[in-house]
């Protein structure tokens, strides 16, 4: 063989050990992204399994019997209600879901579908109210709205129908007429008597639904839950108690023989002022499905950083419902040594009219305490030398509130009339501020 022979055929080997050389490499580098691929899956595997994991703890809305089960202190209750189970690299408490629509292949089954029907914050937060308003009921349900008002009138024109008669009390939430209108309007026969007395006891015959407002706002009357309760189920009536001012950890009305629990969670439930909110708990699956049903029409529902923020703030409850009906009783029983003050209604006083009955039913008498000054002037000065005290006209916040109700109308309260919520001020300091506000007032 030639010498330039040689040397091609010593080139061709050379260039067939280059393309072997560039084959195994690419094969190396074939199975390297085959061996990142599955380890990728593998992680998509666990992200999906721990996705499922939430969502299947998030779904259980009642029956929970984790560490907030019903067997807990309402401490260990309010700091652990509603959260999903533990899973590794999660948060204890998952952030807002801001999801207008959720991923949706197939048929629509499943949990969540559309923004209005259903949202994974709500149910965490609806297992946390849940826990406190109805701990150990399995069949009990919850539903969250934009307010207050929203859960009101979610029971009230859900369960009523025309010709139907309904009972509300004459001494309630000053939008309590605005809904009396609206259901008359609707051939609703409405009925009023006062919370005092169990005087709705008079007028029950005939109806379908007892709305009960204790302690009523801004009276602070107290009725006898069960007794009502009793009364209205004999003669065929659903019973709504609205338990703002009480919070689950005040009482329970569903243990209390009531059909639905309804509040604003906007008071102190949430105590921090910067949500408006409102729940519905109830036990009747069918009244229940009524309720969502009217839910999803009007599209009563919160925003899910609402949401969110109430499910924190619900943690520091306990405490804060602790420290402010201590200090409301420290402040009532200041007022009540001032010659000036007329009026006065705090439950947890044991001269108040309602202490009996408060005292079988409550656990915590709450944070307002209301009184009445001798002149719309006297009441506005007062008001303006607080330093402590905002003049707002919401309660149940860490900030203490107060204001003369007679400047909102509709309310049946002499012009002198002030409510005062409590906050979580040191008791010292807020009851030295309303001491020294009625002082240079006068």
């Amino acid at each position: 063989m030639s010498d330039s022979a040689t040397g091609d055929a010593g080139g061709a080997t050379g260039d067939s050990a280059r393309a072997t050389a560039d084959a195994d490499q690419v094969k190396d580098a074939a199975s390297r992204v085959t061996g990142a691929a599955g380890q990728a899956a593998g992680a998509v595997d666990d992200v999906t399994d721990a996705v499922d994991q939430v969502t299947s703890a998030a779904d259980e809305v009642t029956g929970h019997t984790g560490p907030a089960a019903a067997g807990a202190g309402d401490g260990t209750r309010a700091v652990r209600a509603g959260l999903p189970e533990p899973v590794k690299h999660e948060p204890t408490l998952p952030g807002p879901v801001f999801a207008a629509h959720f991923h949706l292949p197939g048929d629509p089954t499943g949990p969540y579908t559309y923004g209005r029907d259903e949202n994974p914050t709500w149910t965490l937060l609806e297992r946390a109210v849940g826990e406190l308003e109805a701990p150990g009921r399995g069949g009990a349900e919850t539903l969250v709205f934009a307010s207050g008002m929203a859960a009101i009138s979610a029971v009230l024109f859900s369960q009523l129908r025309t010709g139907d008669v309904c009972v509300l009390p004459d001494d309630g939430y000053q939008a309590l007429p605005l809904v009396r209108a609206q259901l008359e309007a609707y051939g609703i026969e409405v009925r009023t008597a006062p919370t005092g007395g169990d005087a709705q006891l008079d007028v029950l015959d005939g109806a379908r639904l007892l709305w009960i407002e204790t302690p009523s706002n801004p009276g602070l009357d107290v009725c006898d839950i069960r007794r009502l309760a009793d009364a209205a189920h004999a003669r065929g009536a659903l019973v709504a108690v609205d338990n703002t001012l009480a919070t689950p950890l005040g009482q329970r009305p569903l243990e209390l023989g009531a059909d639905f629990a309804v509040a604003s969670g906007t008071k102190q439930l949430t105590g921090h002022g910067d949500v408006l909110l409102g729940y519905v708990v109830g036990r009747d699956a069918e009244a229940m499905a009524a309720v969502r049903r009217w839910r999803k029409i009007v599209g009563a529902i919160p925003g899910p950083m609402e949401a969110w923020l109430a499910h924190r703030s619900i943690a520091t409850l306990q405490m804060r419902v602790d420290r402010q009906s201590a200090t409301a009783l420290a402040v009532a029983e200041a007022l009540r040594e001032r010659p000036e003050v007329t009026g006065l209604r705090y439950p947890g006083l044991p001269d108040d009219p309602s202490h009996e009955i408060a005292a079988r039913q409550m656990r915590r008498f709450g944070c307002v305490v209301s009184f009445t000054l001798p002149t719309r002037a006297r009441a506005d000065r007062f008001l303006d030398a607080l330093r402590l005290v905002d003049d707002a006209t919401s309660f149940g916040g860490v900030r203490s509130t107060a204001e003369r109700r007679g400047r909102w109308g509709g309310d049946a309260v002499p012009e002198g009339f002030i409510r005062l919520s409590v906050g979580a001020e040191d008791p010292e300091d807020l009851v030295a501020d309303v001491l020294r506000a009625l002082d240079v007032s006068d």
